[in-house]
């Protein structure tokens, strides 16, 4: 899809949209689509796009999910997840019908804003909002996509420890079929986990890195720890795109972000990065910020993700 087809697609939908940069080489954000960010390199739309979820509308029946890149709050499940309030996964309708907004834009440049509220599975309310820092450049065939990632809590308790976990999470999604794979710059399995079933059968070791497939007939999911550095997806010879977790704040501690149930407690093991494969046909790379171990009013997580995007050729 070109990035006009994508704009003429929201337009048709009723969806407001932001560019940053310009229609050969930029960003657009839906902002009406939960501020998601689907990026154009030649002209063409690099993210996932699923027409169908952009022209419906999420409710209590079905989550529309659009694909682009994401900003959600971590975790999804566990008794401190956001994802399991009603008892059943749904993405929050704080979420899904936020109204995103540009308070800030230059060429290469764009601020995004929202008011979310938050409710997590031991119904603890946290209102909060979410800011998307957008910085773009090109550079000897690289488009770099610097995204400073911020969840503000702004409600005037203070949650404790034990009461919540928050950090901030992108989740930036790709079609996938049999070429596609993440490389890890990883020489063992001692900093990867299986956040769900195992996945043992779709990624080795080679060349001191580990290599996952990620055409799946299963859902799967790895979390990474701290000391892993990024991680680069490969759509077969046409794109590849890595991303890496920079500036995340030292003294917040990383985070358990699965879709587990909401009476399981969340694991002590923290991810920095992620990659989930779905059998439906995508692929996501994830990064992921920190948390405190109490919010009070006014504090901030925040985490800049690096995405760089190296296109070689197209369908």
């Amino acid at each position: 899809m070109t990035g006009i087809e994508l704009i003429e697609l929201l337009n048709r939908s009723y969806r407001r949209w932001h560019l940053t940069g310009d229609m050969e080489n930029g960003v657009i954000a839906a902002l009406d689509l939960e501020g998601r960010l689907f990026t154009i390199i030649n002209g063409q739309v690099i993210n996932r796009v699923l027409p169908s979820a952009i022209e419906k509308r999420s409710n209590k029946n079905a989550y529309q999910n659009p694909g682009g890149d994401a900003l959600w709050p971590a975790p999804e499940g566990t008794t401190l997840g956001y994802e399991y309030p009603t008892g059943h996964w749904r993405v929050p309708p704080s979420i899904t019908g936020a109204v995103w907004e540009v308070v800030s834009a230059e060429e290469n440049k764009t601020v995004l804003r929202t008011e979310i509220d938050l409710i997590n599975n031991q119904q603890t309310g946290l209102p909060c909002e979410f800011e998307r820092h957008i910085k773009i450049e090109t550079d000897q065939h690289v488009f770099r996509q610097n995204v400073t990632e911020l969840i503000r809590y702004v409600g005037k308790k203070t949650i404790n420890n034990g009461e919540f976990m928050l950090a901030p999470w992108s989740l930036c999604q790709f079609d996938s079929d049999e070429r596609g794979k993440v490389v890890i710059p990883v020489s063992d399995e001692e900093n990867v986990w299986d956040l769900y079933s195992s996945s043992g059968q779709q990624r080795f070791i080679k060349d001191n890195q580990l290599i996952v497939n990620t055409k799946t007939d299963q859902r799967f999911q790895l979390g990474l720890s701290e000391k892993v550095d990024w991680i680069e997806y490969f759509a077969g010879d046409e794109f590849r795109v890595k991303r890496s977790v920079l500036n995340s704040v030292p003294t917040h501690r990383y985070i358990d972000i699965a879709d587990d149930s909401p009476d399981k407690t969340p694991s002590a093991k923290g991810v920095k990065l992620s990659v989930y494969c779905d059998p439906s046909g995508f692929m996501e790379i994830e990064g992921c910020g920190r948390c405190p171990d109490m919010l009070t009013t006014g504090m901030e997580m925040s985490v800049d993700i690096l995405t760089e995007y190296v296109v070689t050729e197209y369908k």
